[in-house]
């Protein structure tokens, strides 16, 4: 005997499949369609653009081909610009990052420590323009307006002594003539007792100001004096190479006497401008050193050819610390305190413990910092621009000023700025791609 089976129940209808997000596909691309577009717009269609415009001549009817990147690499001002570049990725952001550590570190424990993040972080508010224009005036090379160098010129004559009469020479017709290293020396020897006149003109007012009036030396048996003068006399008249009423004396002046290139005796001139040598100086010839009108200090060239990148890498610096800085504290914040602690238990003095195991536990915060400081650099232009003078434009060159430059200076040729820009992507990419890694790791070590 045989059972009649039941038939199977008739087939739920299937529900219309569903994205990730939980919505359909259709409405997910409703969604996305205007930043896709804006995506397009803004960032394919340029890079695209530029990608053929690259392959054009200057007036872009004519196909070059690859010519524009051939010039990329033998053109003298480009690669001058991507030997600047290369010192600003490897210099910048390392410094950068380095400071914010230790800012970071240092200012974790101290009651005033947010006012002082504070105050790092505060140049982050400025923009890269006002931040050029307060640079070129920190590096102006007058040190009455430039900051840098008002500190730097009073460090220097805290530890040198200053010439005392700068830019000062004698008559063209005195006895007096030029010697070697910017140094004045008698024509003829001088002998013990007959005193030696040493006029001096082109002495600035300010360095005279308050001296004594200067008297004839007198004579000493077997030894040489003389005195060393301002052979001026206001509103004219006086005797070249005579001391008259009125003209000053110079005190501090150094005076030697040499025999056969050896220097046998010296001395220093008096208030009154007189001086006196020891009877080893007869026979000799008077030689008064460089040093007593070596030019007035004015600091260092902070701008020249030599220091123009590192200055503005300087200013790039004191912007950025900041950043790194609240980033770096942030992560900080976020490291295991009984990790540290048991280091210390340990025996790990406070170095061992920042290096051994608060380095490596904000290492991810440094990567992020690192890598967004790069991509950062590799666009620099506006301080470069602000900052460098015309003189020293060329030794800052970057590779974004130089693509202005090419695309918008005096010399026009759209299509070497575009291979520029073509070249700049790819030195961008690669550090991208590394960030892109970095992040699909972290996620994969949540899961």
């Amino acid at each position: 005997m045989t059972t009649a089976t039941a038939p199977p129940p008739p087939a739920a209808p299937r529900a219309k499949r569903k994205g990730v997000l939980g919505t359909r596909p259709w409405v997910a691309a409703c969604f996305l369609l205007p930043a896709l577009l804006l995506l397009g717009a803004l960032v394919v269609y340029p890079i695209g653009y530029s990608v053929y415009r690259s392959l054009f001549d200057a007036s872009g009817n004519g196909f070059a081909g690859l010519d524009n990147y051939h010039e990329v690499f033998t053109d003298d001002r480009i690669r001058t610009a991507l030997k600047n570049n290369v010192i600003w990725v490897i210099v910048a952001p390392a410094l950068a990052t380095a400071l914010g550590l230790i800012f970071a570190v240092l200012t974790e424990r101290v009651c005033w420590g947010t006012a002082f993040k504070l105050v790092v972080f505060m140049p982050m508010a400025i923009s890269m323009l006002a931040a050029g224009i307060i640079f070129r005036l920190v590096y102006e090379q007058n040190p009455d307006r430039g900051v840098a160098n008002a500190v730097w010129v009073g460090i220097h004559d805290t530890f040198a002594q200053p010439a005392p009469f700068p830019g000062a020479h004698p008559r063209p017709t005195g006895d007096l003539a030029a010697a070697d290293g910017g140094s004045f020396a008698t024509k003829s020897a001088v002998r013990a007792g007959s005193p030696v006149a040493l006029p001096l003109v082109a002495v600035k007012p300010e360095d005279v100001a308050g001296a004594k009036e200067a008297i004839p030396a007198r004579e000493v048996a077997g030894k040489v004096t003389g005195t060393v003068w301002m052979d001026f006399t206001r509103g004219g008249g006086g005797t070249a190479g005579k001391i008259d009423a009125g003209e000053r004396a110079l005190a501090g002046v150094k005076i030697e006497a040499v025999k056969d290139g050896r220097t046998v005796a010296s001395a220093t001139s008096d208030s009154d401008g007189t001086f006196t040598l020891p009877s080893a100086a007869d026979g000799a010839r008077l030689r008064l050193p460089a040093s007593n009108f070596a030019s007035v200090y004015n600091g260092v060239e902070w701008l020249g050819p030599a220091l123009v990148t590192p200055s503005i890498i300087g200013a790039y610096i004191w912007m950025w610390a900041g950043f790194a800085m609240v980033l770096i504290a942030a992560g900080l914040a976020g490291v295991p305190r009984e990790l540290l602690e048991a280091a210390r238990v340990d025996g790990a003095n406070e170095w061992q413990v920042f290096r051994r195991v608060t380095v490596p536990l904000l290492a991810p915060v440094l990567a992020v910092v690192v890598v967004t400081l790069m991509i950062n650099v590799l666009k620099i232009f506006d301080l470069v621009y602000i900052i460098a003078p015309g003189s020293s434009l060329h030794n800052a060159n970057v590779l974004a000023l130089q693509l202005y430059q090419s695309s918008f200076g005096t010399d026009v040729n759209q299509g070497v700025g575009s291979a520029i820009a073509v070249f700049l992507l790819l030195l961008v990419l690669p550090v991208v791609f590394v960030n892109i890694r970095r992040i699909r790791k972290e996620r994969e070590g949540r899961r």
